[in-house]
């Protein structure tokens, strides 16, 4: 004859959606500070242009982290909230802006900066919305 087996008692209890909604704002605030944190630094760094570094690049890096890593937490926790295009659109253009900024810290000229940010926001967009439109609800 056949017997059940014995089940292993549970050593947690279950997530309750509270708890979700904790771990996902930590998730999403440790994401943003991380990118903010390499988005701080690569601003300093082509702030620096290879001279010595002192207290205004440090500055300036943490100034550059400190708002990025405010727009994408803001942009984390407001963007669930939108239509799926306008969702895409707002990261390609958070993406864009970003990184037409860093490579107008370059010294090149403002039509280069604006070209590459339009491809980069182009790019994100594209690819955020794909990402939404398959892994939808």
């Amino acid at each position: 004859m056949a017997h059940a087996a014995p089940t292993v008692p549970r050593r947690h209890r279950p997530m309750t959606s509270a708890d979700a909604d904790r771990q996902t704002d930590r998730n999403r605030l440790i994401r943003a500070l991380l990118m903010g944190l390499v988005y701080g630094v690569w601003a300093a760094f082509i702030k620096r242009q290879m001279g010595p570094v002192d207290a205004g690049n440090v500055f300036y890096g943490i100034l550059c982290g400190v708002i990025f890593a405010a727009c994408m937490f803001a942009l984390a926790r407001v963007g669930p909230k939108l239509k799926r295009e306008l969702h895409a659109a707002a990261y390609g253009v958070f993406a864009g802006i970003a990184a037409g900024y860093l490579h107008s810290l370059t010294n090149q000229s403002v039509l280069r900066a604006t070209t590459v940010g339009l491809f980069v926001g182009l790019g994100v967009g594209i690819g955020a919305f794909y990402r939404y439109y398959t892994r939808e609800d």
